[in-house]
């Protein structure tokens, strides 16, 4: 028996036996369908998707909590959660989840994957269950490439659907906490984890992998959940003879270790059934000479049928990338004002490499592009007309952009401006409709990165397959960008002290984010002046996001720090050593 097989067969039962009824009797939910769904924004109090919606917004139009009031905005309530149990090449785990919250009651999950479902009525929190699903820690956590994180729930029927770091998909009775069947999805003999919350479409979860420093061959797949099959999967490095196949280039098959994982939720436009999906980087990461070509479907936004998962249109960012800055990013879909009384249909997407892109959301077709750090030094900018590098030559191989900071195998040590965390990485951004802004939370960063090269029998399962890897000369920082989606320029920024690395709320007049340090932060969503600020102690490494319940508005956020930046970019921010792990949900109202 193998180890997966092993762990398949005494998971299902660890499960349910864990998952227990911890509170007493209380109101039924109404089951989830794909009209509600469609219609998450019509029940304001409710937070129904990972980003709340299908376009990905992450914008509530709830006003109780106002400019005007918020700065008399107090912890209502909190809850401990567990998860902070370190496994495999991790210390401990971090929280990087967004709550779902329906009709007042709230679905959130530990780094581990553990599903807690908590009674927000009467302006307090009690913990109704807990499914544990048992994960195997060191297993697991050995080719968890970047924390031991779980990003969410989603709901369907009566069932909560949630992702293991193990590579499974659980579905748990939502009244009892009874796990009603699972299924193995991503394969961890291999280096495939899941990190990512599930996007329901059509009666189907979808689910991303991540995994791409570990030699993978990155995928996208639908599970139906009535009949608890696959539907289709679609794998982002395309196989012999299938398009874009022909973008790999070597003699040495490398689009079998070619990376492109995707472990960021994506989007989904109903009109054109389409889903649009972000795709991480090729690997080894940093040293492109092995895999000369474009490497599509690296680094690269994806429309796919969402029916059959067929490809629709693609945009690459960044060629043949020799940087790590994965697209990995969700898309926000976005209707504006376009020349000539026309709509654009928009696919906004803030990538790694410190650019900002607009693409027709139908075709993929560049709209704009434009830079929202301070300081790019991998490129001179991008070309108008295509939005590539304007460096990027089809006719190489191997792309060396600013070739004086390129990393490579003539180059093997350099400086590059954004560092390989990138100008903004998986926190996601907000967008308000009403003002035309764009909200990004970014990371203002550089790094040195040295180069090795690899060869084919350097590609080993459960094994970093990197070219290299990074180090932190300079102090790293951040900000909040609001970007103009009419004109594609830089509205306003809010500059702060450490970067940002858990993601953005929109509201009508206010905009929130969290700190590393531990601060919680509204903005005046025009001017992004600050308004209010509390500290929680605990490293901000999750999104936050509102709901109402009895009548009240309430912001909730999950505090925890985990995750990449303390194991491997702690020294470009020295103050955060102080911060202590932790696993703690608060809740804020007036």
């Amino acid at each position: 028996m193998t180890r997966l097989n092993w762990v398949r067969s005494h998971m299902l039962a660890a499960a349910v036996a864990s998952a227990a009824t911890l509170a007493g009797s209380f109101a039924l939910a109404d089951d989830v369908n794909q009209d509600r769904l469609l219609n998450a924004d019509k029940e304001a109090g409710n937070w129904l998707h990972h980003h709340k919606n299908y376009s990905a917004t992450r914008f509530s139009s709830l006003v109780d909590i106002n400019k005007d009031n918020v700065k008399n905005l107090k912890v209502a309530w909190t809850m401990h959660l567990g998860g902070v149990e370190g496994g495999g090449i991790w210390g401990h785990g971090g929280l990087e989840g967004t709550p779902i919250v329906e009709n007042g009651f709230m679905y959130v999950t530990d780094g581990w994957g553990s599903v807690y479902k908590i009674d927000a009525h009467g302006g307090k929190g009690v913990l109704l269950w807990k499914m544990d699903p048992k994960t195997d820690h060191d297993w697991a956590g050995a080719v968890a490439c970047c924390g031991v994180d779980n990003r969410g729930v989603a709901l369907w029927d009566n069932l909560v659907i949630s992702h293991t770091l193990d590579g499974r998909l659980i579905a748990t009775n939502k009244e009892t906490g009874q796990v009603a069947w699972q299924r193995q999805v991503a394969d961890p003999d291999k280096g495939e984890v899941i990190t990512g919350a599930p996007l329901i479409v059509k009666g189907m979860a979808i689910t991303g992998v991540a995994g791409a420093e570990y030699g993978i061959r990155g995928w996208i797949a639908a599970t139906d959940l009535k009949s608890q099959k696959e539907v289709w999967r679609t794998h982002t490095i395309p196989g012999k003879d299938e398009p874009g196949s022909e973008t790999w280039k070597d003699d040495k098959n490398a689009k079998a270790s070619g990376g492109g994982s995707t472990w960021v939720t994506g989007s989904y436009d109903p009109s054109t059934n389409t889903i649009v999906w972000g795709v991480g980087n090729p690997g080894p990461d940093w040293d492109n000479e092995y895999r000369p070509g474009d490497n599509l479907y690296t680094d690269s936004s994806l429309g796919l049928d969402a029916d059959t998962g067929k490809i629709k249109w693609h945009y690459q960012h960044t060629p043949n990338d020799p940087y790590d800055y994965d697209s990995v990013a969700e898309n926000v879909l976005v209707d504006v004002p376009g020349p000539n009384n026309t709509t654009l249909k928009l696919a906004l997407e803030a990538d790694r490499n410190g650019f900002a892109y607009a693409v027709d959301r139908n075709s993929g077709k560049f709209i704009w592009g434009l830079p929202f750090v301070k300081k790019v030094t991998w490129t001179k900018g991008l070309d108008p007309e295509s939005g590539k590098p304007v460096e990027y030559d089809p006719k190489q191989g191997v792309q060396k952009y600013n070739a004086s900071v390129t990393p490579s195998r003539t180059n093997k040590e350099t400086d590059i401006c954004p560092g390989n965390m990138g100008g903004k990485n998986w926190p996601p951004t907000a967008y308000n409709p009403n003002l035309k802004l764009w909200y990004i939370p970014v990371i203002e960063s550089c790094n040195h990165i040295k180069v090795e090269e690899m060869t084919p029998d350097k590609v080993k399962a459960r094994e970093f397959f990197t070219g290299g890897g990074p180090s932190q000369p300079v102090k790293i920082t951040g900000s909040v960008t609001a970007i103009d989606v009419t004109t594609g320029k830089v509205a306003g920024k809010a500059e702060t002290q450490f970067p940002n690395l858990g993601g953005i709320l929109a509201t009508p007049d206010l905009v929130f984010s969290g700190q590393p340090s531990g601060e919680v932060i509204a903005y005046d969503a025009k001017s992004l002046q600050q308004l209010w600020q509390f500290n929680t102690g605990g490293g901000v490494n999750a999104p936050p996001m509102t709901f109402s319940v009895d009548g009240k508005q309430y912001v909730a956020i999950l505090v925890g720090l985990g995750g990449a930046w303390d194991k491997w970019f702690i020294d470009a921010t020295p103050e955060l050593k102080r911060m202590q792990p932790g696993s703690m949900l608060y809740v804020f109202a007036l």
